[in-house]
């Protein structure tokens, strides 16, 4: 008979068991405790939409649009994508359900996302990010209150060394000026720009300037700054947003050149950012978006935001504990196994994770229940009540043994 082969994971997928696994939870654990700290409410998206949500909403001429995304037609004719982040999926929800009747809206959400790009390190294909965002709060009190959640939670995490790098884009009248300005810069040396610069310069020049090419920096690095075309009103929100950050005690450096290509964000735009995780430094990243809800249709409506990758935030954790069993039971005696499923049970339902170690040699049950290192263990010997015993949790042991009493086996 032909040996039927096994199929292989997908190329940058992943199945996340162990220590990675603990560590993954430990990112989710902590997002879902700080969010309630500020009073997001948690929100369940589709993990495909139409087409258009993504097209639309990051812009057909971005790398995510036009390399990245998984599309394709369903059997109706459709088509749709898998989701490759979550702000477009929240805002296209917003509009389509009714969600503005309780603007300022705070919601997280947090999943997998999908993006065709060549695995590496913390990267994937099939990847997890979790997401914050306000909609419909202009002020930047929104702005300051993602920033200072975020930094908390990378301080409930136990992170360091990830310091936050913002900037501000101005208002629509200050990205105008100074996109003309840009423009004229690169077009005055359009002989030496790389071909994919050259390709920015007529839909989208702000890119241009968190180029990559070395050909691209000195250009880029030499281009005239924004604060040269910021608006009274502009300064003063970022004014706003830094003295916010000062006074809740999040530190913060300005990266004048942290930037976000399409027309439709505003005013703030940040990066945590990291050196221990090489070239792919930035672990969370966001900005405000006052133009995106109208990009899908929607009135103007402004909106600000951040998202992270999980796994890569899991990266910078330090050791996550293995969770520890409270009480393990040996089944030694085979006719005492009824007694053990109801003791079982009642632990159980007593609120204490507990497990049994009930097949196997019966002499060999209890050194494999001492390995499960439980605080408590009960032994269910021959022709014997069931034995307890503990190191160090006596009040665990009392605490297992009341339970027993309780349910009268002993």
């Amino acid at each position: 008979m032909a040996r039927i082969e096994t199929p292989r994971p997908i190329r940058g997928t992943q199945d996340i068991f162990g220590e990675d696994q603990r560590r993954f939870h430990r990112v989710v654990e902590a997002f879902d405790h700080v969010r309630r700290l500020y009073c997001f409410q948690r929100v369940e998206l589709p993990v495909f939409e139409a087409t258009a949500v993504f097209s639309r909403s990051l812009g057909e001429t971005t790398d995510v649009v036009s390399k990245e995304m998984y599309t394709f037609e369903d059997r109706g004719g459709d088509s749709l994508t898998l989701r490759p982040e979550f702000t477009a999926g929240i805002a296209r929800a917003y509009l389509t359900e009714g969600w503005q009747q309780y603007a300022p809206l705070k919601v997280v959400s947090h999943g997998p996302v999908f993006r065709y790009e060549r695995p590496q390190k913390g990267r994937y294909r099939q990847f997890h990010q979790i997401d914050a965002e306000v909609i419909g709060a202009a002020e930047p009190l929104a702005d300051v209150e993602l920033l200072v959640m975020a930094d908390q939670l990378l301080r409930e995490l136990g992170i360091e060394g990830v310091a936050l790098q913002l900037n501000t884009l101005g208002d629509a009248e200050t990205r105008d000026a100074w996109r003309a300005a840009l423009v004229a810069h690169f077009e005055a040396h359009r002989g030496e720009l790389s071909e994919d610069s050259l390709a920015r310069l007529a839909k989208n020049p702000l890119r241009i300037l968190d180029s990559k090419d070395p050909r691209d920096r000195p250009i880029a690095d030499a281009a005239p700054g924004i604060d040269d075309f910021l608006t009274s009103e502009a300064g003063a929100f970022f004014e706003s947003v830094t003295k916010g950050l000062d006074a809740a005690g999040v530190a913060w450096t300005r990266n004048a050149r942290l930037v976000r290509g399409l027309d439709y964000y505003r005013h703030t735009a940040f990066e945590f950012v990291t050196d221990r995780l090489g070239a792919q430094g930035t672990v969370l990243a966001g900005g405000r978006y006052d133009g995106l809800i109208e990009s899908l249709g929607g009135p103007s409506t402004p909106g600000v935001g951040w998202a992270a990758g999980i796994e890569r935030l899991a990266m910078l954790l330090g050791e996550v504990a293995v969770t520890s069993v409270d009480v393990v039971i040996a089944l030694e005696d085979d006719s005492a196994l009824d007694k053990a499923h109801l003791v079982l049970k009642r632990l159980r339902d007593s609120g204490l994770a507990a497990d049994m170690v009930a097949t196997g040699a019966p002499r060999k049950r209890y050194d494999k229940a001492v390995k499960l290192s439980p605080k408590v263990l009960i032994a269910f010997q021959p022709g014997s009540p069931p034995v307890f015993r503990s190191v160090g949790f006596e009040d665990w042991r009392e605490r297992a043994r009341s339970v027993l009493v309780d349910a009268g086996i002993i």
